[in-house]
């Protein structure tokens, strides 16, 4: 069964602007189908295509099962079926434990948004903030990508 537990939160712009970070990979993503229990996304990660199905869970935990798919199809599909869609540049960033911060900086109408996630093996697994850190929004609907989408940060 595929899964996520992951954890989020907003990032703080000024520490983030002073930090060194890796290059970034742009990100653009639709939902072909956006329900508040299921959502079906395709995404362009640089020069991969994925379709994702995710849907809820228990907890912090979240179905989701992703497929790469060929960048055109993906390509195609969102501009032919995209009703609303994000962008962003994600960064990842090692974090201590063999884990990874994912820190998505958003464009176009969620511009001004950083979201930091991390992706966990267990609900209670432990791990290390960093200090660029701001509040956590974990389960917070309105910062949902598929959110997003449909009310960019930048209506709020």
């Amino acid at each position: 069964m595929g899964q996520e537990t992951e954890r989020r939160f907003l990032v703080n712009k000024i520490l983030w602007n002073e930090l060194e970070k890796p290059e970034g990979t742009l990100y653009r993503q639709g939902y072909l189908l956006n329900e508040h229990d299921c959502n079906v996304r395709v995404r362009i990660a640089g020069e991969k295509g994925f379709i994702t199905v995710k849907g809820t869970g228990e907890g912090i935990t979240n179905l989701e099962y992703e497929y790469e798919i060929p960048k055109g199809d993906a390509e195609e599909m969102l501009v032919k079926f995209r009703p609303a869609g994000t962008e962003k540049t994600r960064y990842r960033l090692p974090a201590s434990g063999g884990l990874t911060w994912e820190v998505d900086v958003f464009q176009n109408a969620n511009e001004g948004l950083i979201i930091a996630e991390i992706e966990l093996e267990q609900e209670n697994q432990s791990f290390e903030k960093p200090a660029w850190l701001g509040q956590e929004i974990t389960g917070e609907e309105r910062y949902a990508n598929s959110s997003l989408a449909l009310r960019p940060y930048g209506q709020w």
